[in-house]
């Protein structure tokens, strides 16, 4: 840093010769006699008269001691540079103080919004979570959240009102949520069945992911524990987790749903989630096995207007109203291949996982692999597919959503509707798995089918 010194030790050249001039003779006082010229002496020198000084071309004095004169002209220039030096670390300021507010603009910006490239009406602003303070000291990292005994308490927003129950859909604020009767028996039963499944997949890795539907993250507590009566599917599925082999990876999707509960993430009209929900899904499987994710803002978001899901169905001739919902799917920036078995057999190949016909209405939802068929494969030509992985996903109408996202990660995604493959296909799934080089098995199902014992009967049949 210059110090004042430094700035102030300057030698002013007009003060300087004002001090070093002869004094004035006063007004009014005689003028010095000039003393007349001596002889010289014999033997003597004569004496020597003091030049004046030579002021050149510029008018300035010319003095006679150069150190003098040095001194000045050093102290002008280290003046001069304490200034560029003054004047340079302002600017560096400045400059710093408009980087760092710029920065401060864009982090807010970006906070506010999304963190993929996707429309604002699947994706809104995230709500915070609360947590107890024995939850609390797994929060803040992907390990914690993919944790299959920590399950967040997610936010939902409660105006108080009221609802209406109709059959088994309960409808409130025009949306409808399917009330679940869950508890620790059927969640064992589950974990049972999974095991005993996963001991005939010997050298095949296998995961589980069971998938909460909408009312877990849209309807008030204050409504599931009033007069209707909707049991908790965070204590359903973790019961059912601890119960799992070691040979089997729980996928916890709960935590990374409840993060985003205020997105688009399941239809109001419908008892399936969006391809949001599902995409999020995806990328707690990615997570947990620490693979390269799919981005949404790498992909082309489309979008189908006026989807009237199965809930119309249940509250028809109630006088009860749901809004009409909007079906959201991405396409992928690189080639896939698509071939169906119909339940009749009959088999059709299509350059996409997605149903470019579907239109508005009650069956909008089939866009995702044209709706359920006993075997879907999709082959992928995606830069970050493993050579060599292949992925069966086990799977009722909830993995239709969730199963084309996938191709990014595996070379083939073979997708199995449990309900239709041993009719059609004529084969068990371990035999299946063998002929066609499968390295991965999930077992993706919503949390219904997970505790209905009809449903558990016809996965075990394909063994």
């Amino acid at each position: 840093m210059v110090s004042r010194e430094d700035l102030d030790n300057f030698d002013d050249s007009i003060d300087r010769r004002r001090r070093s001039a002869p004094s004035q003779p006063q007004r009014g006082s005689a003028a010095p006699r000039r003393n007349p010229p001596q002889p010289h002496r014999s033997g003597s020198q004569p004496q020597q008269r003091r030049p004046r000084p030579n002021n050149g071309a510029s008018g300035r004095p010319v003095y006679r001691n150069a150190s003098a004169r040095r001194r000045r002209e050093a102290q002008r220039k280290r003046r001069l540079r304490n200034r560029a030096i003054i004047l340079g670390i302002g600017a560096a300021l400045l400059i710093l103080i408009i980087v760092l507010f710029s920065l401060m603009i864009r982090g807010c910006s970006s906070g506010s919004g999304s963190k993929e490239k996707v429309s604002t009406d699947t994706i809104q602003q995230q709500g915070g979570v609360t947590a107890t303070p024995d939850e609390a000291a797994n929060t803040g990292t992907a390990e914690g959240d993919l944790s299959p005994t920590y399950f967040k308490t997610p936010v939902i927003k409660d105006d108080n009102t009221n609802g209406e129950l109709c059959y088994s859909i309960y409808v409130w604020n025009k949306t409808g949520y399917e009330l679940f009767g869950g508890d620790d028996a059927h969640s064992k039963t589950y974990a049972d069945t999974i095991n005993t499944l996963a001991a005939k997949l010997p050298g095949i890795k296998v995961y589980d992911m069971i998938i909460p539907n909408h009312t877990e993250f849209g309807l008030p507590e204050r409504l599931k524990s009033g007069d209707v009566v909707s049991t908790s599917q965070a204590d359903s599925i973790k019961a059912a987790y601890s119960g799992l082999d070691k040979n089997v990876t729980p996928v916890n999707v709960y935590n990374y749903l409840a993060d985003h509960n205020e997105e688009y993430i399941y239809f109001k009209s419908d008892h399936h989630w969006t391809g949001l929900g599902a995409y999020y899904a995806y990328k707690a499987f990615a997570d947990t096995n620490k693979m390269t994710p799919l981005k949404l803002e790498d992909c082309t978001e489309k979008t189908i207007d006026g989807f009237t899901g199965s809930f119309n169905g249940n509250i028809e001739g109630s006088g009860l109203t749901l809004d009409t919902d909007s079906v959201h799917y991405w396409e992928f920036p690189y080639a896939t291949e698509m071939t169906l078995t119909y339940t009749t057999g009959a088999t059709e190949t299509y350059d996409s996982p997605y149903y470019s016909g579907a239109s508005e209405g009650s069956l909008t939802y089939g866009v995702f692999i044209f709706g359920d068929n006993p075997l879907t494969v999709i082959k992928s030509q995606s830069e970050n597919a493993e050579k060599g992985k292949k992925l069966v996903i086990v799977k009722e109408s909830y993995g239709n959503a969730l199963a084309p996202y996938f191709t990014n990660n595996y070379e083939e995604v073979h997708v199995v509707d449990f309900r239709y493959f041993s009719g059609t296909v004529g084969k068990t799934l371990p035999s299946y798995c063998v002929e066609n080089g499968i390295t991965d098995v999930l077992f993706a199902n919503g949390v219904m089918s997970a505790n209905t014992q009809l449903q558990l009967d016809s996965i075990s049949g394909m063994f």
